[in-house]
C-alpha cells in the first residue's frame, strides 16, 4: 500500500478518534447542564492565557536547549536558533500528522546543521524514553498526592480496556494482546536474519545502529546535571502551566497542586491519543477532576480553554518558525561567505 495513503488513513482515523470524543464529551453534558458549561467559558478569565502561553513557550525553548546536549556526545553542535525552529515546526507538523513532527525535526537539522538524520533519530528515541520516565514520575506524584483519586480513575480505565461484554476482566483480551506483541519481535528477528542482504534491512539496520548511537549518548553525556535540570523544568513548568490553566474557570479555581499534577498526568495521555490532543486532552482532564469532585461540564470547559491555548502556542510560534526558518538560514549562509 502506497506510504502516503498508510499516512493518510491514519491521520484520518486517529483525528476522528479526536472529533469523536469531543462529540461524546459534548453529549455526556446533560441538558440541564449546558448551561454551566457555556457559562464556564463565557466568564472565563482569559487573561491567564497570557502566561500559560509564556510558561509553556519557556518549555519549548528548555526542550531545544536539551536536545542539543544530547547530540554533543555525537560530535555535532547545531546552532540554538535552528534547533529550537525544529522543534517548533515539529510540534506543528504533528498537528497535521501524528509522529511527522519527530521526522520532520530530523530532516530540518539535517539539512541546515548537516548532522546526519539517522543518528538524530537515536536522540529523538532518547528523548521520548526520558520523557517516558517523567511521566511515570508524575503519575507516581499523582498516585501519592492523590491516591484515592488516581487509583480509583486508573484502575476504572484500565478495567475499561480489558472487560469483556459481562463487566468481568477478560484474561483473553490481555493474551491477545501480548501475545501479538510476542510475534511482531519474532517476525521482525526472523526478518532481519532471512533477509539480511536487502538494502530495506541494510538501511533499516543503518537507522538502528543510529538509534543506538542517539540512546547510548546519554550515557556518555558531559552535561548531566544540566539535562537532568531541563527535564526537571520542563515537567515543572508543565505542572505550573496546568495549575494557572485550572484558576482560569470559576469552577476550578479554587484546586491547587496535588489536582494540578494528577489533571496534567491524565491529559498527557490524550495528548498521545490524539493529533494535537484534539477531544482527548479535554475529556481526560475532566473525567479526573470529576473524581475531584468537579462536574464533567466545567471540566470539560477548562479543559477545552487548556487544549486551546496549546493549540495556539503551537500554531502562532511554529509558524513563525517556519517561516523564518529560510530566512535565518540564508543570512547565516551569507555572513558565513
Amino acid at each position: 500500500m502506497n506510504k502516503r495513503l498508510v499516512s493518510a488513513l491514519q491521520y484520518i482515523f486517529f483525528l476522528g478518534l479526536g472529533v469523536f470524543l469531543v462529540w461524546w464529551s459534548l453529549h455526556q453534558i446533560p441538558d440541564e447542564k449546558w448551561g454551566e458549561f457555556k457559562r464556564s467559558l463565557l466568564t472565563a478569565h482569559y487573561g491567564l492565557l497570557l502566561p500559560v502561553f509564556l510558561i509553556l513557550s519557556l518549555s519549548h525553548i528548555l526542550r531545544a536547549l536539551r536536545w542539543r546536549i544530547l547530540m554533543l556526545p555525537m560530535g555535532y553542535r547545531p546552532s540554538f536558533i535552528n534547533t529550537f525552529f525544529a522543534v517548533m515546526i515539529g510540534y506543528l507538523a504533528n498537528l497535521a500528522v501524528p509522529r511527522l513532527g519527530e521526522v520532520l525535526k530530523c530532516t530540518i537539522l539535517a539539512k541546515y546543521e548537516k548532522v546526519p538524520a539517522e543518528k538524530l533519530v537515536g536522540t529523538i528515541v532518547a528523548e521520548r524514553a526520558i520523557d517516558v520516565i517523567s511521566l511515570g514520575i508524575i503519575f507516581l506524584l499523582a498516585l501519592v498526592s492523590q491516591f484515592d483519586v488516581v487509583g480509583e480513575f486508573g484502575t476504572q480505565l484500565f478495567k475499561q480496556l480489558f472487560e469483556n461484554s459481562t463487566g468481568r476482566f477478560s484474561w483473553l483480551k490481555l493474551s491477545v494482546v501480548l501475545g501479538v506483541f510476542a510475534t511482531v519481535i519474532i517476525a521482525i528477528k526472523i526478518w532481519f536474519y532471512q533477509f539480511a542482504h536487502l538494502k530495506i534491512v541494510i538501511l533499516f539496520k543503518k537507522i538502528l545502529n543510529g538509534i543506538w548511537e542517539g540512546l547510548s549518548s546519554v550515557r556518555n553525556l558531559k552535561q548531566k546535571g544540566l539535562f537532568i535540570f531541563y527535564s526537571v523544568a520542563i515537567w515543572s513548568l508543565y505542572i505550573g502551566g496546568t495549575w494557572v490553566g485550572l484558576l482560569a474557570t470559576q469552577g476550578t479555581a479554587h484546586l491547587g497542586l496535588k489536582e494540578a499534577i494528577s489533571a496534567l498526568a491524565f491529559a498527557s495521555i490524550g495528548m498521545i491519543v490524539t493529533p494535537g490532543g484534539i477531544g482527548a486532552y479535554a475529556y481526560f482532564l475532566a473525567k479526573v477532576l470529576e473524581k475531584n469532585n468537579i462536574p464533567f461540564e466545567i471540566g470539560f470547559a477548562n479543559g477545552t480553554l487548556q487544549w486551546f491555548a496549546q493549540f495556539l502556542i503551537v500554531v502562532l510560534v511554529g509558524g513563525f518558525c517556519l517561516v523564518l526558518l529560510p530566512f535565518y538560514n540564508k543570512q547565516k549562509k551569507h555572513e558565513s561567505s
